[in-house]
């Protein structure tokens, strides 16, 4: 019996120990020098932003012999303990909880990227000391947990678009901070360690105030208790010598006023026919505005390094051609001496904006980066004149490549490559639709001028361009020149929304099938006639598909007009007058990735 119990006690012991042996292996690296955990957080950062050099780089094991395999990131005993990608054009959002099992971490930097949603949650990181957001897209407010990081010294997240108010920073570590250039609110709170850093750190946020901005901080009014007095009798004569002043003061100021008024107009009327003259199409860029302006301090501002620089003065110098010219902007392909070739796009309607607003916006487009955007490469900004500098797409437009020339000598656009456009526009839209989701209408002059074309051998790829503009408009008039001006809810007065981009998708997809142009009169068997593109196919169809709404050219693919049905039903919800029924973008463009998919298991 007594051997039994010591066999058992054996058992016990032997049991116990694997146990604790087992808690502690989990904790060592079981393959090679890493651990796995870390390594599949880290995956999860590369498959859910936009970056080819992660996803050429990020393979096998991040951390070998103590060293890093993978660039951006230190390892130690097996571990990631700084993560560093700074400025390799990240697109996307990070994931939700990547970095709960990267809880070693001592800097976080993703400077220079193009990185939106909320900031990253940070509750485990005891050892952080160092955390660089700052020039990306961050929405939303500063995580209030930010405040228990016990090892933060440095934390930069200026340039960004993040809102509320600032948390109760404390740490007795932290020597530097900035929130500048955010859409912050409320008062700067009044610990010591927020308050011993410069202004510099929380300028150009509207909303902020008190010290250091040394702004005052709006005092809610105290409500009354005690109703107000009646005035008495005695009090008649004071107040007749009050209106008597004011009638005075009226009559001083209205003449003033109106002489002001006038001298105004006459000014910008001046202004008005200089800058008409100065905007012909020239062989030439217009002359310097040093010239013009000799208190110019504006220059250009890029967004690439890639990109080689150049100056003003080299831009004004340049051979130009206008290539488009519409109600909104004008556009020059201008030829640098140095033989770069750039589109330069002088818009109209924003020269009322603040330098502020005019730049934040540019900060914000220049940072798009997808293969099917028109990449903003700079930007210039003076009072007089606003000019925005894009990479140059060789090979036309969309309009010119449906529309001109048509003819004995044309070359039919057959209907792959228009599919393939289709899908290209659907996927740019769809990408600012994620990109800018603060704004109301984040593409709204989308129409077939504005899909550029780049020819690679016999295919074609396009690019969606003058985007992300909407919210320098400063009127509903000056918006009634783009695209969205055709939209139903803008004709009537309407709320717009996101879904006004949908509308001019529709129009778009309509005018690829049918091969018409949007606006212009068109006619049925019964003659009546309508300048509303997506009338007349819902007219013709009528609920049973005809082939009579078809380009000619696309008339003979008779095994594609399955897909062309399709296609037209999907442009007519888009189009659909109710903003409400249309479906939403991305919705749009998995309807249209379907298609080809059943289109290429078909060939």
């Amino acid at each position: 019996m007594a051997a039994v119990n010591l066999a058992l006690k054996l058992l016990l012991s032997l049991f116990t120990s694997i146990t604790l042996w087992s808690g502690v292996l989990a904790l060592i690296p079981i393959i090679g020098d890493y651990y796995p955990i870390e390594r599949d957080a880290l995956l999860q950062l590369r498959d859910s932003v936009d970056s080819p050099n992660l996803h050429s780089n990020w393979t096998g094991p991040p951390c070998m012999n103590n060293q890093s395999r993978w660039g951006g990131i230190a390892c130690s005993d097996g571990h990631v303990v700084r993560l560093v990608l700074d400025g390799i054009h990240l697109t996307g959002s990070l994931p939700p909880a990547f970095l709960q099992n990267l809880t070693l971490l001592t800097k976080l930097s993703l400077r220079n990227n193009s990185i939106f949603g909320p900031l990253p949650n940070l509750t485990k990181h005891v050892q952080l000391e160092h955390v660089f957001l700052s020039h990306n897209l961050f929405t939303g407010p500063i995580p209030f947990d930010y405040i228990q990081l016990p090892s933060l010294k440095k934390m930069e997240l200026q340039q960004n678009y993040l809102q509320g108010e600032i948390p109760p920073f404390n740490q007795q570590n932290l020597v530097a901070f900035n929130v500048s250039y955010n859409s912050l609110q409320g008062p700067i709170p009044q610990t010591d360690v927020l308050q011993r850093f410069p202004k510099s750190s929380y300028q150009h946020n509207s909303g902020l105030c008190g010290n250091p901005l040394k702004k005052r901080c709006p005092v809610p009014p105290t409500p009354s208790i005690c109703p107000t007095p009646t005035p008495p009798i005695s009090s008649k004569k004071s107040f007749e010598l009050r209106n008597l002043a004011f009638i005075v003061a009226v009559s001083v100021l209205v003449p003033f006023l109106v002489i002001f008024g006038f001298l105004w107009y006459c000014k910008r009327v001046h202004r008005k026919e200089t800058a008409k003259n100065a905007g012909s199409a020239e062989k030439k860029m217009s002359p310097s505005p040093r010239a013009e302006d000799p208190e110019r301090t504006a220059e250009l501002e890029f967004f690439d390094k890639n990109i080689p620089v150049f100056d003003l003065d080299d831009l004004l110098r340049a051979s130009a051609e206008v290539v488009g010219k519409g109600k909104f902007s004008t556009t020059y392909k201008a030829t640098l001496e140095s033989g770069l070739v750039v589109a330069v796009k002088r818009v109209k309607d924003m020269n009322g904006l603040s330098k502020k607003e005019f730049i934040q916006q540019m900060h914000l487009l220049g940072k798009l980066r997808h293969e099917n955007l028109a990449q903003i490469i700079s930007f210039y900004n003076s009072k007089e004149e606003k000019l925005i500098i894009y990479e140059f797409i060789p090979n036309g437009n969309l309009f010119e490549l449906l529309h001109e020339n048509r003819g004995s000598g044309r070359v039919p656009l057959n209907w792959a490559t228009r599919l393939s456009i289709i899908k290209d526009v659907a996927t740019g839209t769809n990408f600012l639709h994620q990109y800018l989701p603060s704004h109301k209408v984040p593409h709204a002059n989308l129409k077939s001028s504005n899909v550029l074309i780049h020819r690679q051998n016999q295919n074609y790829r396009s690019k969606v361009t003058d985007y992300g503009y909407y919210p320098l408009l400063p009127s509903r008039r000056s918006s009634a020149r783009l695209a969205i001006g055709r939209s139903p809810e803008f004709s009537q007065g309407k709320k717009l929304t996101h879904k006004a981009d949908v509308y001019c998708f529709g129009v778009i997809l309509l005018e690829i099938i049918t091969g018409r142009i949007p606006g212009d009169e068109i006619s049925w068997a019964n003659e009546e006639r309508v300048a509303d593109l997506s009338e007349w196919v819902k007219a013709v169809v009528n609920d049973d598909w005809s082939t009579d709404i078809l380009d000619v050219e696309i008339l003979c693919a008779r095994e594609a007009h399955d897909e062309m049905l399709k296609l037209t039903n999907l442009a007519l919800e888009c189009t659909d007058v109710a903003p409400e029924k249309r479906p939403k973008m991305s919705e749009v463009l998995r309807r249209i990735e379907e298609i080809e998919e059943r289109k290429s298991d078909n060939d």
